[in-house]
């Protein structure tokens, strides 16, 4: 589908090398105030040639705000965006029209559809995640009036990684570096990695950690719809990612229950906490007033700068060797595209959440 959410909804649409990326966000709600600078300043963090060891594709990624905003304010319409497509070299992708790029949605779109769009990918590119980001900065400033902040950071690329706990960085150094890592030293040897994979025309993987603070305790459903399931199926949606965790996750498979129990206590003004939290602010699939922490791996990129076999349209044996601007390293750029997913489905459930509240009075 091309919708994303319940109450707060995100209907995307574009292609990578069409006139433009672009979407409609419904169920906002009125009155809020439509910082459009800092939505822009979101798909800054998302857009290409913003650093040696990123995509050299040059795109303003310019917002345009079509409609449900009316003098700095929502409006509780549907607010529609587009963000034009200005650089792109289509010619650079000729050499891959009847083959089928291995790693890529090429074949799959091509079985399921009977066409497909090979400039860039079409639809299955990554740059359709704009309008994610744009749907995430919107979801923000909402979540901004509640306390609700949402921080995630490159945590591991290729063999480097950081402790998994989150609360041994500041995580206000994020954004000091290419990477996106709040250890600095640590970041010096991924962009030292990053660089010496594209030298060498390869791509390499690594993983995002996003933290989400102040959220409230009584989101998500106890059954289906699950807040980390909701979660999980908001990052499994993200080009690449082949993996997601929250909590202690895979780490907890080889522990005991005494080991990992978050025992409750009270706090000095009466409201009840846990003494830790291994269960990444979530139980039964409702959050429980803790962080929010989890964990999200995504894959190398599959456009590789090497020769690589492959099979034409007719099933042919065929050599493929990729031309264009790309990414060697996906993690920096997906940063803001894991907090915009997280923001979507946290506002989300929070309406959800205030809709049921206002049912029950």
């Amino acid at each position: 589908m091309n919708s994303f959410g319940n109450i707060f909804r995100l209907t995307t649409f574009g292609e990578s090398h069409g006139e433009a990326v672009g979407g409609v966000v419904d169920g906002l709600p009125a009155g809020i105030d439509i910082d459009v600078d800092f939505i822009q300043q979101e798909l800054n963090r998302r857009r290409p040639g913003q650093s040696k060891i990123t995509t050299s594709r040059q795109e303003a990624d310019k917002i345009e705000i079509l409609s449900g905003v009316f003098e700095g304010k929502s409006t509780g319409c549907p607010i529609g965006f587009i963000v034009r497509n200005t650089n792109q070299h289509s010619q650079d992708y000729e050499n891959m029209r009847c083959v089928f790029r291995p790693s890529h949605a090429d074949y799959t779109y091509y079985q399921k559809y009977g066409i497909r769009d090979h400039r860039g990918g079409g639809r299955s590119s990554a740059r359709i995640t704009i309008s994610r980001c744009v749907g995430g900065a919107l979801a923000k400033l909402v979540l901004r009036q509640y306390g609700i902040s949402i921080q995630a950071y490159t945590s591991q690329v290729g063999d480097i990684a950081l402790d998994k706990d989150y609360k041994l960085y500041n995580l206000d150094n994020t954004e000091t570096n290419a990477v996106r890592c709040p250890d600095a030293q640590k970041a010096a040897q991924m962009e030292e990695l990053i660089t010496k994979v594209k030298a060498e025309g390869d791509t390499i993987g690594g993983v995002i950690t996003c933290v989400i603070k102040g959220c409230p305790a009584g989101l998500g459903e106890p059954e289906f719809d699950k807040l980390h399931a909701a979660l999980g199926s908001a990052m499994l949606g993200i080009n690449a990612v082949k993996g997601f965790e929250y909590g202690d996750g895979f780490d907890s498979a080889n522990m005991r229950g005494s080991q990992v129990n978050d025992v409750f206590m009270r706090n000095d003004d009466g409201s009840i906490t846990t003494a830790t939290n291994h269960s990444g602010g979530i139980q039964g699939g409702i959050s429980n007033g803790q962080d929010i922490y989890f964990r999200v791996a995504f894959k190398p990129v599959a456009t590789i700068l090497t020769e690589q076999e492959t099979v034409d349209l007719e099933g042919n044996p065929a050599k493929f060797t990729a031309r264009g601007r790309h990414d060697p390293c996906v993690l920096p750029r997906a940063v803001p595209v894991v907090e915009a997913m997280a923001a979507m489905v946290i506002l989300d459930n929070l309406l959800l959440y205030f809709a049921a509240k206002s049912r029950n009075l």
